[in-house]
């Protein structure tokens, strides 16, 4: 369990490059990071930046973007408050639906609500970020959760 709570600090230009060490230092995609427009958040507990991650918010639908704990934080419940506050910006910005790819994390998503769906299942909006057409690959587990219940 986490001995301090965390804070999101939405991510600026200046933070672009911690960001894309951060994703290619777990090996996750960062290739659109600087395309993406302010879709980017940095984790902190006091001063100390401890992750990232995303959300790309299209109308009632997001997707969730690159969930990271610093190897040296995890295991203190960090990636759970990390996704609680995610989704809770995504319900302030009138999203009701998150989904995500994952090729290592579908164990822990699900835990936390998320249920495998068929990718063609997903909205087309969706469907159509570079994170489904070009960063994951085909064998990645869609996962979706209603953020209403």
């Amino acid at each position: 369990m986490t001995t301090e709570s965390i804070t999101l600090q939405q991510a600026d230009e200046a933070d672009i490059d911690r960001i894309e060490s951060l994703l290619n230092a777990n090996g996750l995609p960062s290739q659109d990071v600087r395309t993406v427009e302010g879709c980017f958040f940095l984790a902190y507990t006091n001063t100390e930046c401890i992750g990232t991650d995303g959300v790309e918010i299209y109308g009632s639908e997001g997707l969730l973007r690159s969930v990271v704990i610093m190897e040296s934080n995890r295991g203190q419940g960090y990636g759970a408050e990390l996704c609680d506050s995610l989704e809770e910006y995504a319900r302030t910005n009138d999203v009701e639906t998150l989904y995500l790819l994952t090729t290592t994390a579908a164990l822990f998503f699900q835990r936390y609500g998320y249920g495998a769906v068929a990718r063609e299942e997903v909205p087309k909006l969706i469907q159509g970020t570079t994170e489904f057409t070009d960063l994951c690959p085909a064998s990645a587990t869609c996962m979706v959760k209603d953020l209403d219940t």
